[in-house]
């Protein structure tokens, strides 16, 4: 570990030297990335300058309890190497756990994808209540937001909303809350006040830079046809929707918020190349999982994953066994712990699979 430590700082040092260099300083997008990398490597130098010095007073401890006779420097020693030895694990700990890759996606923005599931009507207006959630979690972030395509419905609902989300970190964030959204409630429509299960299911996924998917204008169809929806102003009268099929993964997009054909047509696209970059990293990461692989990191989009219980005022995270009684509070935006401990189980379970 400590040659790991060694070799970290050398990297600093380079980082450090790079960052004065005058092409490097006239090239925003390559500084942003040398000092993030920097800004990484120094937290985890921060950890490794109280590793060493406590591997130091370890060492020196052990050498007068080996080599001394006088008995009160004896007792000094022994003290030292008592206080050593209770802390210096907790410190390798979290070394450790920040030795383990990062998801080089983290910083990306992403975009949300949201459709209603088992419910009808009641699927519908859960999947608006989930959308209101992450907006008011991303405008606690202070991230952007934008809607890139809605299929509405009478009642207020979402058959399904995709929107991207554009801010620091925000994938690093939101990426556990892929899946299935499970939500038991009395309907208002309800007379009888029986408690209703319905579902939607979210999608995370991180956004691609052109240069990352290339997309062949060959293996795109690209349909234009007149908008749909419940009805009222906002459903347009031309043929200004988009729908745009990849050929070679059957993915089909469709856009049609705008009243411009462009703008949809380009908002399909930003779509269509983050679910293919969602695609292609699947696939890698298939193909180096472990056996003990994370599910809360497998981004299952089957899989339920978490229950929002109207009566009990309850939320339970089904991966990490978490119930947080604040519902009212985790709808309005409040994901904070839910997102902090995911992340750290997830982070365990890659620390015990490094191990292993």
């Amino acid at each position: 570990m400590l040659d790991k430590i060694a070799s970290l700082r050398k990297r600093f040092d380079e980082l450090t030297e790079t960052l004065t260099d005058p092409e490097v300083m006239s090239n925003p997008a390559r500084l942003k990335e040398i000092g993030r990398e920097r800004g990484k490597l120094e937290k985890i130098l921060g950890v490794g300058g109280r590793y060493e010095r406590l591997v130091r007073r370890q060492k020196e401890a052990e050498e007068i309890l080996e080599g001394s006779e006088d008995e009160d420097l004896r007792e000094l020693a022994q003290a030292d190497l008592d206080e050593v030895e209770s802390e210096l694990p907790g410190v390798e700990q979290e070394l450790q756990k920040l030795f383990l890759p990062a998801d080089a996606r983290d910083h990306r923005n992403v975009i949300v994808e949201i459709r209603a599931g088992t419910g009808g009507d009641e699927a519908s207006l859960f999947a608006a209540d989930l959308y209101r959630m992450y907006t008011r979690f991303a405008e606690e972030e202070k991230w952007k937001i934008q809607v890139l395509h809605s299929s509405p419905t009478e009642l207020g609902g979402f058959k399904e909303i995709v929107f991207g989300v554009e801010g620091e970190d925000a994938y690093r964030q939101l990426k556990f809350e892929s899946g299935v959204h499970r939500v038991q409630r009395v309907p208002e429509t309800e007379s009888s006040g029986r408690i209703h299960t319905s579902a939607a299911s979210v999608a995370i996924l991180p956004e691609a830079e052109e240069i990352e998917v290339d997309l062949d204008p060959e293996e795109l169809r690209i349909d234009v046809c007149r908008a749909s929806g419940p009805g009222g102003q906002s459903v347009n009268t031309t043929d200004s929707a988009v729908r745009i099929t990849h050929i070679p993964t059957g993915i089909v997009v469709r856009c049609q918020d705008e009243k411009s054909q462009h703008k949809n047509k380009a908002r399909a696209l930003r779509i269509l190349r983050a679910r293919l970059y969602d695609l292609r990293m699947e696939e890698e990461q298939s193909k180096i999982a472990r056996e003990r692989r994370s599910q809360i990191g497998s981004g299952d989009r089957s899989a339920k994953i978490r229950t929002y219980n109207y009566p009990q005022g309850r939320v339970t995270d089904h991966r990490i066994g978490l119930t947080l009684h604040k519902l009212d509070r985790i709808l309005d935006g409040d994901l904070g712990e839910l997102v902090e401990a995911l992340a750290q189980a997830h982070q365990e379970e890659q620390l015990r699979s490094a191990l292993n």
